[in-house]
């Protein structure tokens, strides 16, 4: 390996370093908070929509998986946009930092709703409660590089999901609620406390 190689090696590795124990600012309290509003709207959606959703799970998927993948569209986009203005040389590293911490729960709730529906449709009743414990441990990876105060909101988007599959299945866990509550309320949760931390900081600098 040249001298050049190695420098270069040398200052990727340093800028992987900064970026890993940096606090990562790309996330827009807005558009969270946006997407909130838009699980409780897709929970308005399903409760005049699908009155019997354990009759029409593919209806519930539908409902659910859509508002997922617009939620994540839009944060992604906002996101990029947010750490390249803010975090100038270090926003791809810390990016790749925050995929790489989330990625793996979006990928464990795809997986499972996909395992559930092809071999135990019996099952699917715990998918709600199942989603939200699965998102709140991306919640809990993510941690690392955001305001401590997000411990809180990992913290309810597991115990929600204890709660849901504590019900025992049927349309009660099927219920609009059972997921545009914790969802609604969670992703409020995470602007609230984005917000309240980038006060702070701002007002200390």
């Amino acid at each position: 390996m040249s001298e050049l190689q190695k420098a270069l090696s040398e200052i990727s590795a340093i800028r992987g370093h900064l970026a890993r124990g940096a606090e990562f600012r790309g996330y827009g309290p807005s558009t969270l908070a946006a997407t909130g509003l838009l699980a409780l709207l897709a929970a308005g959606a399903q409760s005049s929509w699908l009155k019997e959703p354990e009759r029409d799970i593919t209806g519930y998927l539908a409902i659910w998986i859509t508002t997922a993948a617009v939620s994540l569209l839009i944060i992604s986009i906002e996101t990029v946009l947010r750490a390249r203005r803010l975090h100038v040389g270090l926003a791809g590293p810390m990016l790749h930092s925050a995929v790489e911490q989330f990625l793996p729960a979006i990928v464990a709730g795809l997986a499972l709703s996909v395992v559930l529906l092809r071999f135990a449709p019996q099952s699917l009743w715990m998918l709600p409660g199942l989603w939200q414990i699965v998102f709140s441990l991306g919640v809990f990876a993510s941690c690392r590089f955001l305001p401590r105060p997000m411990y809180a909101v990992g913290i309810w988007y597991l115990v929600a999901g204890f709660i849901c599959l504590s019900l025992g299945g049927g349309q009660r866990t099927l219920s609009p609620w059972m997921m545009g509550v914790p969802f609604g309320v969670g992703q409020l949760l995470v602007a609230a406390v984005l917000q309240d931390n980038y006060r702070n900081v701002d007002e200390s600098t």
